[in-house]
C-alpha cells in the first residue's frame, strides 16, 4: 500500500472510510456511478483517508478531492473551510458540490469536474515540460545549449 495516498491516515480511518463506502448517500452513489472505472479518464477512489480526513472522492494523479455537502454542511461552514485549507497545505486541491447540484445538475456537475481534470492535467504537463532537463530549451547564451537545473530554476521563479 503507498502510504503517500493517504498521508499517514490512521488504521482506524480506513476502517471508518470502509463503513462510509458501504452506506453512501444517494448523491455519492450517483456521483460515484459516473466516476467509477475511469470514465472521466481519471481514476477517483470512493470515501479515502487522506491524514485526518475521509474524502468522498480522491483521485491521487491529480490531487483532486470532490466532496459533496449535504444539507449538515450550512451548520459547518468554518470546519469545511478548514478541511479546505488543511488539504490545500498538502497540494491537495477540493471542489464541493453540495446534494442538490448532484441529484438535480448531474450534467453541469461531470462537465465542471471534467474541465478541472483537464486544467490539472495541463497545469500538470506544463510543470513536467519545465522540469525536464534532458531536452534543449532556450538558454541566454543561444540555442542548442542545455540548461542546467540552475537555469531551469531560474526560470521557473521568474515566470
Amino acid at each position: 500500500m503507498e502510504r503517500k495516498m493517504f498521508y499517514n491516515a490512521s488504521p482506524d480511518l480506513f476502517i471508518k472510510a470502509q463503513m462510509l463506502r458501504n452506506s453512501m448517500t444517494v448523491s455519492e452513489k450517483t456521483l460515484w456511478e459516473n466516476l467509477k472505472e475511469n470514465k472521466l479518464g481519471v481514476r477517483f477512489k470512493p470515501q479515502h483517508p487522506i491524514d485526518i480526513f475521509i474524502a468522498d472522492f480522491y483521485c491521487h494523479a491529480l490531487k483532486l478531492v470532490i466532496e459533496i455537502d449535504g444539507d449538515y454542511h450550512q451548520f459547518q461552514i468554518e470546519k469545511d473551510k478548514a478541511r479546505t485549507e488543511e488539504l490545500q497545505n498538502i497540494g491537495i486541491e477540493v471542489i464541493r458540490f453540495t446534494n442538490e447540484d448532484v441529484e438535480n445538475n448531474i450534467e453541469i456537475v461531470l462537465q465542471t469536474i471534467v474541465e478541472k481534470i483537464k486544467l490539472k492535467q495541463e497545469k500538470m504537463q506544463t510543470n513536467k515540460n519545465l522540469l525536464k532537463n534532458d531536452n534543449e530549451r532556450w538558454h541566454p547564451l543561444g540555442a542548442g545549449v542545455r540548461e542546467g537545473k540552475t537555469d531551469l530554476l531560474l526560470k521557473i521563479l521568474f515566470l
